[in-house]
């Protein structure tokens, strides 16, 4: 029986199960919060280094989760976090301008051994990878992860009214590209 959020926060502040508590907070939440950054990095590698230092974050942090928000949306926000700022560092590493990072990105999807979808599934993940970046989270947290509107405005720290909004274009420039028209 898997255990409750709640369940796991109180686990960890006991000393005697806090590295338990840890280790089933990572199975419960790994897989999803990997897809959340693999699908804005598009690379396996970085995916997995930057799911390293959410939970290295999670971990130092955890102990002083106050619970505000549910703690899916907590680990999200520090996954949405890292991803952006992974991406804003790479731009400056690499001297990629604004424009040339979905080249980037559209090179590292090209590339990638661990990319099994067919050609529909390609095209799909380049028309994604045209949108800015917010939209492009937005557009990978109600599309993919089936998320409400109501706990990605806890993640992202946008209005409600806001993320429809960029949803609604999102899934306008994505049916633009996949058409054509």
């Amino acid at each position: 029986m898997a255990l409750s959020d709640d369940e796991l926060i109180q686990m960890f502040h006991e000393p005697a199960s806090q590295n338990k508590a840890f280790d089933l907070l990572v199975r419960k939440y790994q897989e999803q919060l990997y897809w959340v950054v693999r699908r804005m990095v598009m690379d396996h590698d970085d995916s997995n280094d930057i799911i390293q230092n959410v939970f290295i974050k999670v971990w130092n942090n955890l102990g002083t989760f106050r619970e505000d928000s549910k703690l899916y949306t907590w680990l999200y926000r520090i996954a949405v976090n890292e991803s952006l700022g992974f991406l804003n560092s790479k731009r400056m590493r690499i001297f990629v301008p604004l424009g040339d990072v979905e080249n980037y990105l559209n090179q590292k999807l090209a590339d990638d051994n661990f990319f099994k979808g067919d050609e529909i599934q390609l095209m799909l993940q380049k028309a994604i990878l045209s949108l800015p970046d917010k939209q492009r989270i937005v557009f990978n947290l109600r599309y993919y992860n089936e998320m409400p509107y109501e706990a990605m405005s806890e993640v992202l720290g946008t209005s409600v009214g806001a993320l429809k909004a960029s949803y609604h274009l999102a899934m306008k420039k994505v049916e633009k590209s996949l058409t054509g028209n």
